[in-house]
């Protein structure tokens, strides 16, 4: 397999599109290799690099299933549950906390709140 083509940004020929594009085509990469590469230049640093896929040989997304709606609520819903308290925190647990944010930062003053 020889080197891939790489495009400047926003100059890639049609036919080809990032993972983001085909999903806005309700297509998926279907377990093709990456075709080409778009590159933009930036200061400093190196360029971005975006993969692109051919569109003609993606396949359409798989429709979601009863079972495969169910698992992905019931995942949403354990990272909502704070592992010290037990409680729906109503939010995604942030991973950098590993608890809800009461629990992470408890009130000094209890649960009273201010003794003013």
């Amino acid at each position: 397999m020889g080197a891939l083509p790489v495009f400047r940004w926003r100059y890639a020929p049609d036919g080809y599109a990032t993972r983001r594009q085909l999903r806005a085509q309700g297509l998926r990469p279907g377990g093709q290799d990456v075709a080409a590469q778009l590159a933009r230049p930036r200061r400093r640093r190196g360029p971005l690099v975006a993969y692109l896929y051919r569109v003609d040989l993606a396949k359409p997304v798989r429709p979601m299933t009863p079972a495969r709606r169910a698992a992905l609520a019931k995942a949403n819903a354990a990272r909502r549950l704070c592992p010290s308290c037990g409680r729906d925190a109503g939010y995604v647990i942030p991973t950098s906390l590993g608890t809800c944010v009461p629990c992470a930062y408890p009130d000094p003053n209890g649960p009273e709140g201010s003794t003013r």
